[in-house]
């Protein structure tokens, strides 16, 4: 048992990294000290000001990283990754909001539409985000996934023309389904 809290702050950030992979939570304490003020300005500064906002992706980021820990490589400098993954945040809130602000723009346009028009351009916008996200795949994931989702063949069908074992077929398209789900989460797609 630790009856005294260690004093972390001649640790580097990467020592402190290290630590906190091995469960040491005041080796957590010391990061958020060091970086949640200046994190804090930087996620208020890109997202014109809203305090709220920031407060929720710099605490997002900081599960990440309890979460996580793991994910971390201590060759590299942390700061650089931390602050690579606040960034990717950003963009990943501007492209929300870019596809949101589409949205609104088209039912702007249209004030007379009904539900079926609203849920047709829901498609339409959900239908373009797709097949971006469907072309940032390696080759081999849009393939298995056209196959099944386009093509509507079979798993069996599918391990067969691969040449997979049909497990293997099965678990890679669980994992594209989740992976494009999260990135297409603003639509809300159901997963079956």
């Amino acid at each position: 048992m630790v009856l005294f809290h260690q004093n972390f702050s001649k640790e580097t950030d990467e020592e402190l990294m290290s630590l906190l992979t091995r469960g040491g939570q005041s080796a957590f304490d010391e990061l958020y000290c060091r970086y949640s003020k200046p994190l804090l300005n930087f996620f208020f500064r890109m997202l014109n000001n809203d305090r709220k906002k920031a407060e929720d992706m710099l605490h997002d980021l900081f599960l990440k990283i309890i979460e996580h820990p793991e994910s971390f490589d201590c060759t590299r400098t942390f700061s650089t990754w931390f602050y690579t993954l606040a960034g990717n945040m950003i963009k990943n809130e501007y492209r929300n909001r870019s596809v949101q602000q589409e949205f609104e723009q088209q039912c702007q346009d249209k004030p007379t539409e009904t539900n079926s028009d609203i849920n047709a351009i829901d498609r339409q916008l959900f239908n373009k985000q797709l097949k971006l996200e469907l072309s940032r795949l390696d080759p081999e994931s849009e393939l298995l996934f056209n196959m099944r989702f386009t093509e509507e063949m079979s798993i069996k069908q599918i391990a067969n023309m691969l040449e997979y074992p049909e497990g293997t077929v099965k678990s890679r398209l669980f994992y594209i389904t989740r992976q494009l789900a999260k990135k297409l989460a603003i639509y809300k797609p159901e997963l079956n």
